[in-house]
């Protein structure tokens, strides 16, 4: 039976007339029935999203479902927030913490994993819950949530003058309210050996409306020197609302890269990979990263062989310039840096 979308779509036209991105976060759809019936997908769906939603809740805002194609359970972007039974299934490398988080962790939120820079788990909460996520099973709870929480990280970062960059990550840093954000980049430009102030998120992508004014302003306030880091995975993301997000951050003057995640059925081909890249592009983003999938427990049914990739990359130098085509990495604990994979 079609489902009547004028919901969906009036719901994104509220959200960019009102620009009150708490409100579109508030009605982002968590329960899978929802999303099945807004989407018009088939009922064989409706049950294994019900159970994996158990293992990993659903989380996706309206207007990022408003650039889903309805009735159709391979648009590349549903794919990457619609709970699949496949979640459930066991598969020998696949572990909880594929990236050493708990091995990198020298204070409570406070993570150090390469030379001069250092990473904060600003928050557990994010707009939107990807089902590859490499933190799925990461334990929030044991990280600080009140701004007295946060000291004894503040003062290892103080008392380490060989950090140079502290990176906001999470969770999503920007799913904080202004006033806490304000706190934490007040407390970090003190650090006089830090100089750069690096933000990881996806809100520009699934909640463009979040990037403010106020937001602006406050991350081109302070001395450090800010670096938002994005993370679209397909072309399809790069429309309408969040394409303006992003000329917004760029205009600012703010370094603005992306990252995405090589994934399987979403988009492990080059005409998807070199029209993202095409897109960033056009509107001053600079295409960062394409990561091999962390294995995390729950994730195995999105991984791509690596030699697929490196075809991929091929391809991409053939199609694009060269600082078009993002650089082909894996995580691996213990390591200096990121593993290139080409």
């Amino acid at each position: 039976m079609a489902v009547n979308r004028a919901p969906l779509i009036a719901r994104s036209e509220v959200c960019s007339s009102g620009n009150d991105w708490r409100r579109s976060l508030a009605n982002a759809v968590r329960d899978p029935d929802e999303l099945i019936d807004l989407l018009d997908l088939p009922e064989t769906c409706r049950l294994p999203a019900r159970q994996a939603a158990g293992l990993f809740p659903l989380i996706v805002p309206r207007s990022y479902l408003a650039r889903m194609q309805p009735a159709d359970p391979q648009d590349p972007l549903l794919r990457q927030v619609l709970p699949l039974e496949r979640e459930g299934d066991h598969r020998p490398g696949f572990i909880t913490d594929a990236v050493g988080d708990g091995q990198s962790r020298r204070e409570p939120g406070l993570l150090q994993k390469y030379q001069g820079r250092a990473l904060m788990v600003a928050t557990g909460a994010c707009a939107i819950h990807c089902r590859y996520c490499f933190r799925r099973h990461y334990p929030y709870g044991d990280e600080p949530r009140r701004i007295d929480d946060w000291e004894p990280a503040f003062r290892a970062l103080a008392a380490d003058s060989s950090l140079r960059e502290i990176i906001l990550s999470g969770g999503d840093p920007f799913i904080l309210a202004d006033a806490r954000l304000e706190v934490l980049f007040h407390r970090l430009a003190g650090i006089e050996h830090l100089s750069r102030l690096r933000i990881h998120t996806r809100l520009p992508i699934v909640l463009p409306d979040r990037i403010t004014d106020e937001l602006i302003r406050l991350l081109t306030t302070y001395r450090l020197r800010p670096i938002v880091v994005v993370h679209a995975n397909h072309p399809h993301e790069i429309a309408g609302e969040c394409a303006e997000a992003l000329r917004r951050l760029v205009g600012s003057g703010m370094t603005v890269l992306n990252q995405s995640v090589l994934l399987r059925g979403i988009n492990d081909s080059a005409d998807a990979l070199a029209a993202l890249s095409e897109r960033l592009i056009d509107l001053g983003v600079v295409p960062y990263y394409l990561h091999q999938l962390d294995r995390v427990a729950g994730t195995a049914h999105f991984e791509v062989p690596v030699e697929q990739g490196r075809l991929l990359i091929e391809e991409l130098r053939r199609r694009l310039p060269g600082y078009a085509v993002p650089s082909y990495v894996r995580e691996v604990p213990g390591e200096p840096h990121k593993i290139p994979l080409v």
